[in-house]
């Protein structure tokens, strides 16, 4: 089994972000890794395909500035430091690889509800990360209710 050194969350700061970041943390904790966190926002233009005719930036800066404060908070809850929590605008496969190459890790924990049918046809962040990452992938089942 390899033996991790850094290990890289996305979170989506919902409530399963903490199943996902104490699972992370056990990892880490057992290879005496780092552990970082990652929170994407998705841009505006995104979500309106990008040919709007308003000037977004305030509110997108505004998105920004709430998703820092609630990583912090987050961040603190589960003792993470500051310098490895981290606030990015983009799609969220996209800058989680990014990160991911740039903090060179070994091991990016995502959050997955299981999704079926038309949901998992349409894709998920979790897929996305999976099909594309240079590193091992952990999908973290949530959002779901335990059998037992």
């Amino acid at each position: 089994m390899a033996n991790y050194t850094r290990i890289l969350t996305a979170v989506d700061l919902s409530e399963d972000s903490d199943e996902v970041v104490e699972r992370a943390r056990a990892i880490a904790t057992n290879n005496g890794a780092e552990l970082h966190l990652i929170h994407v926002i998705e841009p505006l233009s995104f979500a309106y395909g990008g040919d709007i005719p308003m000037d977004f930036s305030g509110i997108q800066d505004e998105i920004h500035q709430q998703a820092s404060a609630q990583l912090e908070k987050f961040g603190e809850k589960h003792s993470i430091p500051q310098s490895a929590r981290h606030v990015v605008l983009g799609q969220p496969e996209v800058e989680i690889h990014a990160m991911a190459e740039e903090l060179d890790a070994d091991l990016i924990v995502v959050g997955s509800h299981g999704r079926y049918g038309l949901a998992l046809l349409m894709g998920s962040t979790a897929n996305g990360v999976l099909h594309g990452a240079t590193c091992d992938v952990l999908a973290v089942r949530v959002g779901q209710q335990k059998k037992g």
